[in-house]
């Protein structure tokens, strides 16, 4: 039994290759391992987003590139989260909405965007935090 067959797409010049694996069918005797196989991975499930409050949101900009969050990512925003320092939040300051990190200082919750000559927005009337940043996914590594 062959484990690798060429896919359709071998036949017009792409030469990819589908895998075929299945662990109950091999020859000899079936691999103890086989019962820590693991089934497709749901993202949704991963991420936790059939929850209402839970939602994906692209990264446009660089402003937190020393998180390691870069233009096109995605980001899980949860909107229910309490707000922690620390944490990287979205938030509307001014009418733009920002991806910052959350600062506690003296008393007053301060929006971080890194990079240069970047200083930090006091948390006011002006600047509303939507949600908190649950996880990230990127789909160009």
């Amino acid at each position: 039994m062959s484990l690798l067959k060429l896919s359709p797409h071998a036949a017009r010049g792409r030469h990819k290759v589908a895998r075929d694996y299945d662990g109950g069918n091999t020859t000899g005797f079936v691999s103890p391992a086989s019962d820590s196989l693991e089934g497709p991975i749901d993202l949704s499930e991963v991420l936790d987003l059939r929850r209402p409050h839970r939602y994906p949101v692209r990264v446009k900009g660089d402003a937190l590139v020393e998180r390691g969050i870069q233009h096109g990512d995605i980001l899980i925003a949860d909107a229910a989260a309490a707000p922690v320092a620390g944490r990287v939040v979205i938030a509307m300051v001014y009418g733009d909405v920002l991806v910052c990190q959350l600062m506690h200082r003296d008393g007053q919750w301060w929006l971080r965007p890194t990079g240069a000559g970047k200083e930090p927005l006091p948390v006011t009337d002006e600047a509303e935090i939507w949600a908190v940043v649950a996880a990230l996914v990127r789909t160009q590594v």
